[in-house]
């Protein structure tokens, strides 16, 4: 058990170790941050100053080092443009995140994972149909557009809730929809799947057979094994809750760390960009981290297999 799990945690690393690596050097190739910052008109010995202020003027290999350092110390760096501590930004827009993608996770289990159950023990019928229709639907339709249909039909149309902006709980609904419709969809097929596949195994029809009732079966035997790949799908939509903020923050002006990476990405506010990315990447990596160590609990054939590799 100890050693699965010390795998898990090295691989969770490396993979941390080289979304930092990426992001610093696609960053750096992209663009002149001191231009972008400054303008085009500035005379060269001022962008020269700020590069030389900022490190920018030192080969990128060098500047990997003392960034991987500055790290390994807890200092993600400043902000160009604003000359805060670029942690500091970052975390002063995780409530306004968490208020959105919270819901909206809550919103994705409670209709994805019993609606994709229902219909696989009503396969067939016009509800699985039906449930099958709107998961294909909801999962398809890219979340700008959705969100631009919301607005169209709830705020300019109807004017029953506000188009965008931060403000009470009927600024949230629109955002929460948006973000909650494309999530659920995709855990009902997914949760469908996986509940008709176990229900085709032998031991459920040995379990029918013994005359236990359907319910028994379903609850005892169906549902615990069908959960084993549905936690990988669950585990998936809460790591991306941040990045899947993104379309939906930038759409409704919603004040979270998404509309904040969109700013900082068109400005090349490089230490601001580079935590968000890390913050990112570690919530993505922990949440899989979590669900290897689920698997190991449900499944104890993963854990022989560790020990005999």
């Amino acid at each position: 058990m100890l050693r699965y799990f010390a795998i898990r945690l090295f691989r969770a690393l490396i993979t941390i170790a080289m979304v930092v690596t990426f992001a610093f050097v696609v960053l750096r190739m992209s663009g002149d941050p001191a231009i972008l910052i400054m303008g085009p008109e500035v005379p060269p010995e001022a962008l020269e100053a700020f590069r030389k202020s900022w490190g920018l003027d030192q080969p990128i290999w060098v500047q990997y080092l003392n960034y991987f350092g500055a790290i390994l110390r807890g200092d993600l760096g400043m902000s160009m443009r604003d000359n805060r501590p670029a942690l500091d930004m970052v975390m002063d827009r995780i409530p306004a995140t968490l208020a959105l993608t919270v819901p909206a996770l809550i919103l994705k289990l409670a209709i994805g994972v019993p609606a994709g159950v229902w219909a696989a023990l009503h396969q067939g019928t016009g509800f699985d149909r039906a449930v099958m229709v709107m998961a294909v639907a909801g999962f398809a339709i890219p979340s700008f557009i959705l969100a631009l249909v919301l607005v169209l039909v709830f705020a300019v149309t109807l004017g029953w809730l506000p188009s965008g902006g931060q403000g009470g709980v009927e600024h949230m609904i629109l955002p929460v929809l948006t973000m909650g419709i494309g999530g659920a969809a995709a855990l009902a097929r997914f949760t469908r799947s996986a509940m008709l596949e176990v229900l085709g195994r032998p031991y459920i029809r040995t379990a029918s057979a013994k005359g236990l009732p359907w319910a028994s079966v379903v609850r005892g035997h169906a549902l615990p094994n069908a959960a084993i790949p549905t936690v990988t799908l669950i585990g998936f939509l809460v790591g991306s809750l941040i990045a899947g903020a993104v379309v939906v923050e930038s759409v409704f002006s919603w004040p979270g760390v998404g509309r904040m990476l969109v700013v900082a990405v068109g400005s090349r506010d490089l230490a601001v960009v580079q935590v968000i990315l890390l913050l990112v990447a570690a919530t993505m990596v922990t949440s899989n981290l979590i669900v290897d160590f689920l698997y190991g609990v449900l499944d104890p054939r993963l854990r022989q297999g560790a020990r005999a590799a």
